[in-house]
């Protein structure tokens, strides 16, 4: 790297660099994209009521498994628009819509399984707290 320049243009050239690019990367999802903050705010929540609940083991495995796979979608998604918007200068194109619409069906649908593991979880829980 130029000493000039103070953006990196090489790859990283240890373990520690990789890492410092990653959580920039982690904060400027939850700085930027209202829709991490929702997801982690719900994951929150999620982990308080099996904290609440007591939950076992291989629930926590699960809430774990789906936390985590709503977040990967969620970066993808993010991704996907800021590299199509560069790729057309942030005009209208209909394939970038679509790999738009594409990559957040896939956030979508990772949310409704998170929900579904959610309600298989808690549901018994809430049902005996109920009763």
């Amino acid at each position: 790297m130029d000493s000039r320049d103070k953006h990196q243009v090489t790859k990283n050239n240890h373990l520690l660099q990789a890492m410092s690019h990653a959580f920039d990367g982690i904060i400027t999802m939850l700085r930027e994209e209202r829709n991490m903050r929702y997801h982690v705010l719900a994951a929150f929540l999620v982990v308080l009521a099996g904290i609440f609940f007591h939950i076992r083991a291989t629930d926590w495995l699960w809430l774990l498994l789906v936390i985590f796979l709503v977040f990967a979608a969620e970066f993808l998604n993010t991704v996907t628009e800021a590299v199509t918007d560069l790729l057309v200068s942030h005009h209208y194109d209909v394939e970038v819509k679509k790999a738009k619409d594409v990559a957040a069906g896939g956030v979508l649908i990772a949310a409704c399984f998170a929900v579904l593991v959610g309600l298989i979880i808690f549901g018994p829980y809430v049902m005996r707290l109920l009763k």
